[in-house]
């Protein structure tokens, strides 16, 4: 059975762009840009402001992607987050490093991981499908694209999918939705579709 790509959103370069259309901009630094994002978003969240940068920048896209999306119809096991990356949690694992010369943050420890921000994602939506997170040298939509299909083929009936990578001031998340409904953006889920999103 085909499945459809239903939405996009990335964020990057001080830019938050919801299938092709810029929705917000800033040129701000990192920090600054994420929570004013959040404040244009108008989310009401107050663990936003304990996340790391990786989280924040996953739930935020997550967030534009899934507004005005009624997924409480979904079985909440059969919606799955499939992510990558190339630098896993290097920028907390930094910060978290230079913490323990005084006294090792708890708070940072907590995102030493890179699929906290599947779990993070997951909490807020209430999602308790498969959760997978690679690691890998660059943006690769035929991973992404093998291991989502055959997600939806098995036991999903929406994944959302996509590249959440940040490193100081460099950062990049691109996500999309893919559902068996051919709603939305009506793309169908393939390699070449998903690259041409990505490269919009």
């Amino acid at each position: 059975m085909a499945s459809f790509i239903q939405g996009s959103c990335r964020l990057q370069n001080g830019k938050v762009i919801l299938n092709g259309q810029e929705i917000f901009s800033s040129t701000v630094a990192l920090n600054a840009f994420l929570e004013k994002a959040y404040g244009h978003l108008q989310l009401n969240y107050p663990k936003f402001y304990k996340m790391d940068n990786l989280s924040r920048l996953g739930f935020l896209a997550s967030e534009v992607l899934l507004k005005g999306k009624d997924i409480s119809s979904v079985n909440p096991f059969e919606i799955s987050v499939v992510l990558s990356n190339s630098k896993g949690s290097l920028d907390t694992d930094a910060s978290y490093f230079e913490s323990m010369k005084k006294v090792a943050s708890p708070a940072l420890f907590v995102y030493t991981l890179p699929n906290i921000v599947n779990g993070e994602i997951s909490i807020r939506h209430g999602l308790k499908g498969e959760s997978t997170f690679f690691v890998t040298p660059s943006f690769d939509p035929d991973l992404l694209y093998a291991y989502s299909d055959e997600i939806l083929k098995e036991k999903s009936k929406l994944c959302l999918a996509g590249w959440v990578d940040v490193l100081g001031e460099r950062y990049e998340a691109f996500l999309y939705l893919i559902g068996k409904d051919n709603t939305g953006l009506k793309e169908k889920h393939s390699v070449e579709n998903i690259k041409s999103l990505y490269s919009a």
